[in-house]
């Protein structure tokens, strides 16, 4: 069994694997990381390995905690990937990346995969058919533009997230819903579109917090799925550990 840690902005993601099968999943406040971890411990005994992959800043304590309990994988620009990555400054590429992109490898082998995050940011991630990771692009997710609507003008309102009722907004609530979200969903098809003009056999994975919401207003064919990411790390370290 394999323990996947994925520690975000705001939570901590943990996963359990039983080789590629994924048997439990939880999300949990950073401060509940050791009392969550304890607990997995006693109720999996049979865990031997883990991966820790941290966007975010993690407490040395928790990450020592971990090494202690488990033969562990601190995940970074490093350690071996399972495809050629030609970034130009991998140093510099999230580590949340390329374990998209390692996901995409195991599960669409062969094939042109574009990988779209949609999280605090919306990352776009592209590999080849030679299992060649090219690069993508990042720019801000939902909350991201509704939070920088309020921040950096004097009057406009925070709102919540909001299925917008039309293009046509006819207040500045219902403007500010139909620019953010026809925004981003009219971004994200057109990114697509000039994907498909150039790799015609596209596979589109469609995944973070903001993928649900997103997908059934998406008018692309895509595959949406909650636990990509965690997937992706999971074959790391199978992939490490097979060396």
């Amino acid at each position: 069994m394999n323990l996947i840690i994925d520690v975000g902005n705001t939570y901590t993601k943990i996963g359990i694997f039983e080789e590629s099968k994924i048997i439990y999943k939880n999300k949990i406040e950073q401060h509940r990381f050791k009392e969550a971890i304890q607990k997995i411990k006693e109720e999996y005994p049979l865990i031997t390995d883990a991966i820790l992959s941290s966007v975010s800043n993690i407490a040395e304590n928790h990450i020592t905690y971990i090494k202690n309990l488990y033969n562990t994988l601190i995940l970074d620009h490093l350690v071996e990937m399972p495809f050629k990555n030609l970034y130009e400054t991998p140093s510099t590429l999230g580590i949340d990346r390329l374990a998209l992109v390692a996901a995409a490898v195991n599960q669409f082998p062969n094939k042109d995969v574009l990988v779209i995050d949609a999280g605090t940011c919306i990352t776009y991630d592209f590999k080849n058919k030679k299992e060649e990771y090219l690069g993508g692009a990042i720019g801000p997710g939902v909350r991201l533009r509704y939070e920088s609507l309020h921040n950096y003008t004097a009057k406009l309102p925070l709102l919540q997230v909001t299925d917008p009722k039309n293009h046509i907004g006819n207040s500045t609530e219902e403007a500010i819903h139909s620019g953010v979200v026809f925004g981003i969903l009219h971004e994200i098809n057109g990114v697509i579109e000039e994907y498909c003009n150039i790799y015609t056999d596209l596979t589109v994975i469609l995944t973070g917090g903001d993928a649900h919401f997103l997908s059934k207003r998406l008018k692309n064919s895509i595959f949406a799925t909650s636990n990509f990411l965690l997937e992706g790390l999971n074959h790391i370290l199978a992939f490490n550990n097979s060396k």
